[in-house]
C-alpha cells in the first residue's frame, strides 16, 4: 500500500494543531494580500483589538509600512523587530499570548509572477503567516533531504523575498523516527528558520514530560468532519492508517507539540531568533533545542531561589549564543518583577574577551569591555545598568586576567535592590581560585548576584573548585548528543609515519650530542628538529587537501613552546611563504601586498601566522585570526593561545606538538570538531610523544579522558572513531562486494551495468563510498596494516563506474516507468544529467538557463493533479523525448538553445493546462476526484453535450456520496457494498435528476470511475 502524505500525515497534523488551540481556516472566500500572504481582514481586526487607540484608517497605513519592511534585503530583520516590539504598535501580544488569533491553513500558495510553491501547512498569528510545515510520506525515495533542497532553491529565488522575510519557523517531517545510525537528515522531523542561501536544519529532542491531557483539547467529530470535507477527504475518516496517525506520539505530531504549542511558540518567536552579522553577511539563527532547555532550566532554578549553577554544554554547542539568548529572556523575566538585570560575561584571557565581545556584537548587543581592576571597580559601583544611550540590550565583558591576584576587594556600598547582576562565567572547568581576589570581588560587590558557570568539559576530579564555587549542574548536553545532532564532528587521531619518526628521533639524538642534556624546551625548538617537523606538517597538510578534495581547509600547530612556534614560523617563511602575517618576525618574505594578495596554487600551503602573546599587537593578532577564518591563511602556529574559545569551522587538521593534560586536552582536541561543508570528521595529528619512542595510541587519549570524565565517559565514547569500528565496516564492504571482481575495472563494470535494481546499486555505491572514507581514515590514523585488507585505490576507480550506472538507473526509471508517471517529474533530473559533464566556460550561462527552464517545466508538470489527462500525457512524452534523445548537458550550443525553446513551449502549454484544471477544480470546491471524473466523462464518448448538466450531476453525486460515507464511514472497508451503493446514486443523479440518458455500459463506466477514486483515497493509493 502506498501512503498518501496528505491523508496520512498532513491532515492528522492539522487536527493535532487544532487540539493545540489553532482554528482551522478554509481558504475559500478569505481576504488576503497575495503579495505577502497576510490575511488582511484578520490582521485588521487583531491590530485594532491589540491597540485600542488606533482607528481603521491607521491600520491601513500601518499595514503598508509593515508590508514595505518585507521589501528589505535584510532577511526580514526589520519585519521581525516590528512584530516582537511591545512598546509601540503591537502586532502580536506577547504579554498575553492567548489574546492573539491563531489559525492553521493548508495549501496556501506563495506566488510571485509565474513562480509559486505551496507549503502543506501554514500557521497564522493575527493573520501573519509566520510558520509553515512541509510533510512527506514515510519511506519516500529521497528522504526529507529532498524537501530541504527544494526550500533552499526557493529561498534563493528573489521573487520569494517577501515570504522568506516573513517566515520565522519551518518544520519538515516525513513522519519517521530519526535514524540512530546517521546524522544525514533523510528521515525524521526537523526545524529551521529562514535563509537566503541554505537553511540550517536542526533535530529536536524533547526533554520535558508533557501531560497531554492538559495540553491537548478534545476535537469533536463534527469539527473533524468539517476539515475532511474542506479537503475533500471524507473517505478517509475511518481509514485505519488515518486513525493511527492522529496519535499525538507520531514524529510529526510530536515536533508540533514541542515547537507549536502556544507557550513554546511564544518563547521561540520572542527569544529564540538571532540576527548575526558575519564576514559573509547577515544570517538568521534559531535557538537549538539544548539552548532552549538550558534557558528553561535556568528559569526553573531562579524560581527555586537558586542563585548559582553550571551549564555543561560540550564544545561547539554555542555557549556564547546561549548567553545571548538569556540576555533577551532574563531581561523580560526580571522586568515582570520590576527588576532591571545587569549582565556580565566573565573570561580569563584577553583573546577570549575579544572573541566573545565580537560574538555578542555580531548578534546586536551593545558590548562594554572591562580589562582592568579600576574599570571593574567603577562598573560594580555604578547604579546605572547600561552604558549606551540608545537603550539597546547590553552585556559587559570582563577579563579577570589583569586583576585576579589583586588583594583588594571591590566593595559596593551603594547596593540597589532594583538591580539584579547576572554573571556568566566562561570556561569554569579551569580552576577558579577560591582564595583569589576576583571571586571575592564578585561576592562582595553583590551578594545577591546570579552566577552561571559555562563549561564544555565536565567538572570531576580533585583538582576542580568549580562545583564548590558555582554550584551543581543546571543543564547538560554531551558530546555524543552533539555528534548525533550534527552540531559537532567525531575526531580521527593520526599517527605520524614511521620514516618520519626515525628522522625526528635521529634529530633529537644529534641535538642531545650537540647540546648535552640541555633544556628540552630549547631542544624541541632547535632548527634541526623543527625543520623536518615543519616539512612533515606541510607535506601532510597538502596531501590532506588532495585526499579530502578541498583546498579551503585550514590547519593549526600546537607547539611545544613559544620558542618552537617562532622557529616553525621562521623556517616556514624561508621555505614556503609567499606573504607574511607577523611583522615582528619578518625574515625572507616578499614585501607585503595585503592579505588579499595571497594566491594559492591548488593545494599548496604558502601562508601562515604565528599567534603568541608577545608577537605583534592585539590588533595584529585579531586581524590574523579573522584572516584565517576567512580562508586567507593556511596554517596557524600557536602555543597557549586559541586552544579554547576559538571557533573556525574550516580548521580541520590539528597538529599537536606537546603533551596536553587535564581539561585542556578536550578543549584543544575540539578545535577541529566544528561542522564544515560535508566533512564527517576532524583530524588530530599527534607529535606529542615522539620522545617516548612513539608508542602512543588512541587508548592513551581515552585513559586521559577517563581520568577526567569518570562516570560521564559514556557520553564521550564517540569522541574518536575506533579501530574496531573501522574493521567492522571493512567486513561489511567485503560482503557487499564479494560477488564482483574488484581487481579488474572492466570485469567489475560488465556485471554492474546489467544491474537494474536501484536498491542493489545503492548498496554497492554506499559500500564503495564508505571504502573511500575508510581509506582516508586508515591512512591518517596510522593503522597502516588495515590498508592490506582492500585495494582502496582500485575501489575509488570502481566507485566512479558505480555512481555513473546509478545515475543512469535513476534517469531510466524516471523516463520509462509506466507504473508511476510522477517519477520523471519528482526527481531533479536536471541535477543528474548535469552532474558528470563539465560545461565549457562560454556555455555556462546558457547551461544555467537550460537547467532553470527544465526545473520549472518539470515542477509545473509535476504539480498537475490529473496525470491521465491526454494533454498532460502528450506534454510528458515530449519531455521524455528530449531526455531520451541525448543528455541535455552534452549537446551543442545550438542544440541547447533549441532545447530551451522546446522546454519553454512545454512549460507554456503545461501552465495553460494547470490554469484550466484549477478553474474546473474550483467549481467542485477544490475536490480533485470529481475534477478528474468530469474530465474523463467529457473526453471520450461524452454522455451529454451539456457540460453544465454533467457538472450538476457530479455535484449532486458528490453531496450524496459524502453524506453516505459520513453516516457510515466503515462502508469503504467493503468495496462490493460501495459499488452497489454508488450505482444507485449514479442512476439517481444522472438519469432521474439531470435527465442524462444512461445505458448499463455508461452507468458501469461512471460507477467504476467514482468507486476507484474513493477507494484510492481510502487506501492512500496514487490516483
Amino acid at each position: 500500500m502506498a501512503f498518501n502524505e496528505d491523508s496520512r500525515v498532513k491532515i492528522p497534523a492539522i487536527l493535532h494543531l487544532m487540539r493545540l488551540g489553532y482554528d482551522y481556516l478554509s481558504l475559500a472566500n478569505v481576504e488576503r494580500d497575495e503579495s505577502t500572504n497576510i490575511f488582511t481582514a484578520i490582521f485588521r481586526e487583531s491590530v485594532l483589538r491589540l491597540n485600542s487607540t488606533l482607528r481603521d484608517v491607521d491600520v491601513s497605513r500601518i499595514y503598508l509600512e509593515l508590508a514595505l519592511s518585507l521589501e528589505n534585503e535584510d532577511l526580514g530583520k526589520a519585519f521581525y523587530e516590528k512584530i516582537i516590539d511591545q512598546s509601540g504598535i503591537r502586532f502580536i501580544d506577547f504579554e498575553n499570548f492567548e489574546n492573539n488569533t491563531f489559525h492553521v491553513v493548508t495549501e496556501l500558495t506563495y506566488k510571485k509572477d509565474d513562480e509559486e510553491f505551496r507549503p502543506d501547512i501554514t500557521i497564522l498569528i493575527n493573520g501573519l503567516p509566520l510558520v509553515f510545515i512541509e510533510v512527506k510520506k514515510p519511506n519516500n525515495l529521497d528522504g526529507i533531504q529532498a524537501e530541504h533542497n527544494r526550500i533552499e532553491s526557493r529561498f534563493k529565488n528573489k521573487k520569494f523575498r517577501h515570504f522568506v522575510n516573513m517566515t520565522q519557523l519551518m518544520l519538515f517531517s516525513n513522519n519517521m523516527e530519526y535514524d540512530k545510525e546517521s546524522t544525514l537528515m533523510l528521515q525524521g522531523a526537523f526545524y529551521a528558520t529562514a535563509s537566503y542561501s541554505k537553511p540550517s536544519f536542526n533535530f529536536f529532542r524533547e526533554e520535558a514530560e508533557f501531560d497531554l491531557t492538559k495540553i491537548l483539547a478534545d476535537l469533536d467529530d463534527e469539527t473533524e468532519t468539517l476539515v475532511l470535507e474542506d479537503n475533500n477527504l471524507v473517505g478517509i475518516k475511518n481509514a485505519p492508517e488515518f486513525i493511527v496517525n492522529k496519535n499525538p506520539d507520531t514524529p510529526t505530531n510530536r515536533i508540533c507539540t514541542s515547537l507549536l504549542q502556544k507557550e513554546r511558540l511564544r518563547f521561540m518567536l520572542q527569544y529564540g531568533i538571532a540576527y548575526v552579522k558575519g564576514s559573509k553577511g547577515l544570517q538568521k539563527h534559531i535557538m537549538r533545542y539544548p539552548q532552549l532547555f538550558a534557558t528553561k532550566a535556568i528559569e526553573s532554578k531562579l524560581e527555586q531561589g537558586v542563585k548559582k549553577g553550571i551549564i555543561w554544554h560540550t564544545q561547539g554547542s554555542g555557549k556564547t549564543a546561549l548567553a545571548f539568548y538569556n540576555v533577551k529572556y532574563l531581561t523580560d523575566y526580571y522586568r515582570k518583577k520590576n527588576i532591571v538585570p545587569k549582565f556580565y560575561f566573565i573570561v580569563d584571557r584577553i583573546d577570549l574577551l575579544i572573541q566573545s565581545a565580537k560574538e555578542f556584537k555580531s548578534r546586536g548587543l551593545t558590548v562594554h569591555e572591562i580589562s582592568s581592576r579600576d574599570a571593574f571597580a567603577k562598573d560594580i559601583k555604578a547604579t546605572s545598568v547600561i552604558h549606551n544611550h540608545s537603550g539597546k540590550a547590553e552585556i559587559t565583558v570582563v577579563n579577570i586576567q589583569k586583576f585576579q591576584d589583586d588583594p583588594d576587594v571591590v566593595r559596593n556600598t551603594d547596593y540597589n535592590l532594583n538591580i539584579q547582576r547576572i554573571y556568566f562565567l566562561d570556561e569554569v572547568h579551569r580552576s577558579y581560585n577560591p582564595k583569589g581576589s576576583f571571586l571575592a570581588n564578585l561576592n562582595e560587590s553583590d551578594a545577591n548576584a546570579i552566577k552561571i558557570g559555562l563549561t564544555g568539559t565536565p567538572l570531576l576530579g580533585t583538582d576542580y573548585n568549580s562545583k564548590s564555587l558555582f554550584g551543581d549542574y543546571i543543564h547538560k548536553y554531551y558530546y555524543n548528543s552533539s555528534i548525533a545532532d550534527g552540531y559537532t564532528l567525531r575526531l580521527i587521531r593520526e599517527e605520524i609515519e614511521t620514516n618520519y619518526r626515525l628522522t625526528l628521533k635521529e634529530a633529537l639524538e644529534e641535538i642531545d650530542i650537540l647540546k648535552g642534556n640541555g633544556d628540552k624546551k630549547l631542544v624541541y625548538a632547535h632548527p634541526k628538529f623543527v625543520e623536518p617537523m615543519l616539512d612533515y606538517i606541510v607535506q601532510d597538510f597538502e596531501k590532506a587537501r588532495i585526499t579530502m578534495n578541498d583546498n579551503s581547509i585550514g590547519g593549526m600547530v600546537v607547539c611545544d613552546s613559544s620558542e618552537q612556534a617562532k622557529m616553525l614560523y621562521e623556517i616556514f617563511q624561508e621555505k614556503y611563504a609567499v606573504n607574511t602575517f607577523a611583522p615582528d618576525l619578518l625574515l625572507a618574505a616578499e614585501p607585503s601586498t595585503g592579505y588579499g594578495a595571497k594566491k594559492k596554487l591548488e593545494s599548496k600551503v604558502n601562508t601562515a601566522a604565528v599567534i603568541l602573546h608577545d608577537i605583534g599587537t592585539k590588533t595584529d593578532r585579531k586581524d590574523q585570526v579573522e584572516q584565517f577564518k576567512d580562508g586567507n591563511i593556511d596554517l596557524l602556529f600557536v602555543y597557549n593561545m586559541l586552544l579554547t574559545g576559538f571557533d573556525a569551522p574550516r580548521l580541520k587538521k590539528l597538529y599537536i606538538g606537546r603533551v596536553i593534560k587535564s581539561h585542556n586536552l578536550l578543549q584543544t582536541l575540539t578545535r577541529v570538531n566544528r561542522t564544515y561543508k560535508d566533512f564527517k570528521y576532524g583530524y588530530v595529528v599527534d607529535f606529542a610523544d615522539i620522545q617516548k619512542e612513539f608508542d602512543k595510541t588512541n587508548q592513551d587519549y581515552f585513559n586521559e579522558l577517563q581520568s577526567e570524565l569518570g562516570d560521564e565517559m559514556e557520553h564521550y565514547s564517540d569522541l574518536f572513531k575506533s579501530k574496531e569500528e573501522i574493521n567492522a565496516e571493512i567486513q561489511v564492504i567485503k560482503e557487499v562486494l564479494f560477488p564482483f571482481d574488484i581487481k579488474n575495472s572492466e570485469l567489475f563494470s560488465q556485471p554492474i551495468t546489467q544491474i537494474q535494481d536501484r536498491g542493489v546499486m545503492l548498496q554497492i555505491t554506499k559500500a564503495l563510498n564508505n571504502a573511500k572514507n575508510l581509506y582516508n581514515l586508515i591512512r591518517l590514523s596510522g593503522n597502516y596494516e588495515m590498508l592490506a585488507e582492500l585495494d582502496f585505490h582500485k575501489l575509488t576507480v570502481l566507485l566512479r563506474e558505480a555512481n555513473n550506472h546509478l545515475a543512469l538507473i535513476n534517469t531510466k526509471e524516471a523516463l520509462e516507468s509506466n507504473v508511476d508517471t510522477s517519477n520523471l517529474l519528482n526527481i531533479a533530473l536536471e541535477d543528474v544529467l548535469f552532474a558528470f559533464v563539465k560545461i565549457k566556460e562560454e556555455e555556462m550561462v546558457l547551461a544555467d538557463q537550460l537547467k532553470t527552464t527544465l526545473q520549472k517545466t518539470r515542477e509545473m508538470l509535476g504539480g498537475n493533479f490529473d496525470q491521465k489527462d491526454p494533454t498532460f500525457i502528450s506534454l510528458k512524452e515530449e519531455l521524455e523525448r528530449l531526455f531520451k534523445k541525448k543528455n541535455l548537458s552534452e549537446v551543442s550550443k545550438e542544440e541547447m538553445e533549441a532545447n530551451i525553446k522546446a522546454l519553454e513551449q512545454i512549460y507554456t502549454q503545461a501552465k495553460e493546462l494547470e490554469r484550466k484544471n484549477l478553474l474546473l477544480r474550483a467549481k467542485y470546491d477544490n475536490d480533485e476526484k470529481y475534477t478528474r471524473m468530469h474530465k474523463r466523462l467529457m473526453e471520450k464518448d461524452p454522455l451529454t453535450d451539456s457540460e453544465t448538466k454533467l457538472f450538476e450531476a457530479l455535484k449532486g453525486l458528490k453531496k450524496e456520496v459524502d453524506l453516505q460515507i459520513l453516516q457510515n464511514s466503515k462502508m469503504l472497508e467493503n468495496e462490493s457494498f460501495v459499488d452497489k451503493m454508488m450505482m444507485r446514486l449514479v442512476i439517481d443523479q444522472f438519469k432521474n435528476k439531470q435527465n442524462i440518458p444512461l445505458d448499463s455500459i455508461a452507468a458501469k463506466r461512471i460507477n467504476g470511475i467514482i468507486v476507484k477514486e474513493y477507494m484510492n483515497e481510502f487506501y492512500g493509493r496514487i490516483a
